[in-house]
């Protein structure tokens, strides 16, 4: 058996290389677009290709090379802030990529390949608490261009399953953290803070954004298994949320990172870091996926947020430097 990974050198395309390594005989391929440094350590167990996938025939080319029996579709561009500041950027570059794919898979095969559409908690948007916990048949109300870019790949796995008979799996992850996850996000813009605090490089504040809103937060390395199981076990043309069932306030993730640490803080809100538009509470529904193949996450928040503190710690005393631009950096921390 075959796996293509679009977007393996990624915060979840790295531990799902990682995943599927360890716990199949499978070989793994993925396309690279960027640095790759978060595989290098499993480099020589993967088939790669570089590759930008807005050209259909450049898709075509690394699927009928490849030929895998499964494709996990995690390349996209992930960061809410972004997509309100060049909306045109994330649409097109998210929903491009997916149609490439799907367009292969419907007219030149392999025909037998699943497809895993990634879609995210980002399109459910603001959801009453008479909606909670957030089911898949809650009403899609996204927020943000990238919600909408998600619900449009989301919706192309359903047409094309339905159209053209692509054995296409949907997911709809809620928010994840672990290690390699890049600066932009709440956990690791707290953790990389922190860790420079504890390296005497910056001053004993935390910058923050609001911490009064609670998501529902799992493990990447938990997501990883979701997915392999979803892209197996789950039914084509259906969708299914990934998420914990619990939901966890910013500040709770930021008190948990300071008493890790052992640290005394000020914490100093940024108003650059705030949402214009925000959900205040987001909790999953995942008993689908977990009637289906069994899943539930496993690793406790505490972990994982250790784990993340501990990459940051190894990345700040490494000097490295998170790949993401400037710009980025400054448009906000997203939950």
């Amino acid at each position: 058996m075959r796996a293509l990974i679009t977007g393996i050198s990624g915060f979840v395309g790295s531990h799902l290389a990682e995943y599927l390594l360890e716990h199949t005989d499978w070989e793994v391929c993925g396309t690279v677009y960027g640095l790759p440094d978060n595989i290098a350590h499993i480099r020589d167990r993967l088939v790669l290709y570089p590759a930008e996938l807005s050209r259909l025939e450049v898709v075509r080319f690394i699927i009928e090379d490849s030929r895998p029996d499964y494709i996990f579709h995690l390349a996209a561009q992930p960061i809410p802030a972004l997509s309100r500041r060049d909306p045109w950027f994330t649409l097109e570059n998210n929903i491009r990529a997916q149609l490439n794919v799907l367009e292969v898979l419907a007219h030149s095969g392999p025909k037998q390949a699943r497809v895993l559409v990634v879609g995210s908690s980002e399109e459910y948007g603001r959801v009453s608490e008479a909606d909670l916990p957030i089911s898949e048949n809650t009403p899609l109300r996204p927020l943000t261009p990238y919600a909408v870019s998600k619900v449009a790949q989301d919706y192309l796995g359903l047409q094309y399953y339905l159209s053209d008979s692509v054995a296409a799996v949907r997911v709809r992850p809620f928010n994840h953290v672990g290690p390699r996850q890049r600066l932009g996000f709440v956990a690791p813009d707290f953790a990389h803070q922190i860790a420079q605090i504890e390296a005497g490089l910056r001053p004993p504040h935390v910058a923050v954004g609001a911490l009064d809103v609670a998501r529902d937060f799992s493990d990447v390395r938990d997501v990883a298994q979701a997915y392999y199981l979803a892209i197996t076990q789950g039914e084509p043309g259906e969708v299914y949320n990934v998420g914990s069932g619990q939901a966890q306030t910013t500040r709770a993730l930021l008190d948990t990172l300071v008493r890790l640490s052992g640290l005394k803080v000020a914490v100093m809100q940024d108003q650059q870091r705030l949402r214009p538009v925000d959900a205040p509470l987001v909790v999953a529904d995942c008993r689908k996926l977990e009637a289906r193949t069994g899943w539930k996450g496993t690793i406790p928040f505490e972990q994982s947020l250790q784990d993340v503190l501990d990459y940051w710690r190894q990345q700040v005393r490494a000097g490295a430097t998170d790949p993401t631009p400037a710009a980025l950096q400054a448009m906000g921390q997203e939950t």
